[in-house]
């Protein structure tokens, strides 16, 4: 087992697998239902200021223009994820290669060797899946509204394709992260936690030693402006977009986003990882 990213410490990916990484095909579902109307526009995609990483491709801050789209308002759940599985007989990536990145606090059975030198809180665990989320004996059950994780961007696009859907653009992630509100930091302003409230789910305590608490639900704290759900932090969120060659975008941050290394829970931050790659702390919402 090995791993590799441009930053490992927001989630290391696989090396490429022996696996076939290509989905088989699967039906379609019903029209996509409840989703949120975002309008067209243009607006300032990006970020120039001091917290800005240059080095992630954040600026320059450009004009972009989207056109109207349709995108959920929350994370796909582990029971609508389980749904379309039931439906479709679907397999995921990680079942079929046998192992995924499990966040190393919550690792009991099924480690593999540590191989993320520049994130050793990251272990690979085998039989980790959208199931068992860290590995052996865990179980979503308890679990069915929050996000699912241990999905690749494989994964991510097959279940959009049975739900009539997409994985929404890096320009549309970021024009409904923000709200409607124009070159603010996060979904609700320029302020962490306004008035001491807590606003989203990032890491809280010292990195990586401070007690995890994972995952929460796909409608906790109050959303944006245009009603999206924890576009800051919780879970990473694939896009179609590349990075590169052999990377796709992410964005939005995780439940493992601290200040003190990785700030990237922030509208404009990015990042990237390759797309047969899973972790405990990546899923996805759709468009259309």
């Amino acid at each position: 087992m090995s791993a590799h990213t441009q930053h490992a410490c927001c989630g290391p990916g696989r090396e490429p697998s022996a696996v076939p990484s290509v989905p088989p095909a699967v039906r379609r579902g019903p029209e996509p239902r409840g989703m949120v109307r975002v309008p067209g526009g243009t607006f300032h995609m990006g970020n120039d200021d001091e917290l800005a990483r240059p080095e992630d491709g954040e600026g320059p801050v450009r004009a972009v223009e989207v056109e109207p789209f349709l995108i959920d308002p929350v994370c796909v759940s582990n029971a609508k994820f389980a749904a379309f599985v039931k439906a479709t007989g679907y397999v995921t990536e990680s079942e079929r290669i046998g192992w995924s990145f499990v966040f190393r606090q919550f690792a009991r059975h099924g480690i593999m060797e540590a191989s993320v030198p520049q994130a050793p809180w990251w272990v690979g665990v085998e039989g980790a899946t959208w199931r068992a989320p860290e590995g052996p004996g865990s179980s979503v059950a308890d679990r069915q509204n929050h996000p699912v994780v241990h999905v690749s961007w494989h994964d991510a696009g097959a279940y959009a394709a049975w739900a009539g859907k997409r994985l929404p653009t890096e320009a549309e992630w970021e024009y409904a992260a923000r709200g409607g509100l124009e070159r603010k930091r996060y979904p609700w302003g320029d302020e962490l936690a306004p008035n001491g409230r807590e606003r989203c789910n990032i890491w809280q305590g010292p990195f990586p030693t401070a007690p995890s608490r994972g995952t929460v639900p796909v409608k906790s704290y109050q959303p944006n402006g245009y009603g999206l759900y924890n576009v800051s932090g919780n879970v990473w969120e694939w896009t179609s977009d590349s990075w590169d060659d052999a990377h796709k975008v992410i964005r939005g941050g995780s439940y493992m986003c601290h200040d003190s290394y990785c700030n990237r829970y922030r509208v404009a931050a990015r990042t990237a990882n390759t797309p047969d790659s899973a972790t405990g702390h990546m899923g996805f919402r759709c468009a259309y």
